[in-house]
């Protein structure tokens, strides 16, 4: 697959084929363009929308994490500085942002600095830090150091254990326990749909709640019962009908 450069990175990105407007997919905090599996090519199917697909920093074939630490802010750092640049080195305006758990955080911080967006599919989003996420990211910890995890990781990732300390030492750190992108909700005014699984074992239906009490644009949201946090895995029917009709009420 192609490269585009952004924030001084080489980063791995995938076309599908449609019309405007175009749909960015912006994956999980231990995801891929490959992990997305077939879901963005069904929406591409279901829409007839393009899509871009890329794997930030530090995943996929994408340049591997070089400092020792990405920083509590990483996620800002991508909304505001790494993102816009893949968006302007691939000509691409006022997309609709599809963003996944940390994608769709990226999505809310993306769109709540004003930068023009014709709509926001949000799955799984985290606007501040609950104790049940940390709880899970403790477990995923323990998991991956003593399971297979890292191998399975490795079909997708260059380096699997600089992919999974970059998304786990930043959730576990300290200092994250303030993080908090409320303040980024009232900027917002693009239409947004946001989706979370009843049984997301990161975060609760309260993060839908504070989304839908800030944002100053339309907002939709969709609780899924015996859903997890991927909402596109577990309930990929369920989501492919909303994410598809929302899409058909942007102008």
């Amino acid at each position: 697959m192609p490269f585009v450069t952004a924030a001084g990175r080489s980063l791995e990105y995938e076309w599908l084929a449609g019309h405007e407007p175009t749909l960015v997919f912006l994956h999980e905090g231990l995801g891929s363009i490959r992990q997305w599996r077939d879901f963005p090519t069904r929406v591409v199917q279901a829409t007839g929308c393009r899509a871009l697909l890329y794997n930030r920093y530090g995943y996929g074939q994408s340049d591997v994490l070089a400092e020792p630490r990405v920083g509590v802010r990483f996620m800002h750092d991508e909304a505001l500085v790494a993102l816009p640049q893949v968006l302007a080195a691939l000509q691409i305006e006022a997309p609709v942002l599809v963003g996944h758990s940390d994608g769709a955080s990226i999505a809310l911080i993306c769109a709540g600095s004003g930068h023009r967006l014709r709509g926001l599919v949000l799955m799984a989003p985290h606007v501040f830090v609950e104790d049940l996420c940390i709880e899970s990211i403790v477990r995923a910890k323990r998991t991956f150091e003593s399971s297979d995890i890292r191998d399975r990781l490795a079909r997708y990732h260059r380096d699997p254990a600089k992919t999974f300390y970059l998304w786990n030492d930043v959730w576990l750190d300290p200092d994250f326990r303030r993080w908090n992108i409320e303040p980024c909700l009232p900027g917002i005014r693009a239409p947004l749909l946001a989706i979370q699984g009843e049984d997301d074992e990161y975060g609760t239906l309260r993060q839908l709640e504070a989304i839908a009490r800030q944002v100053a644009g339309r907002c939709e949201l969709l609780a899924l019962p015996h859903c997890g946090h991927s909402p596109h895995r577990d309930q990929t029917e369920a989501v492919l009908a909303a994410v598809t009709r929302f899409i058909g009420t942007l102008a």
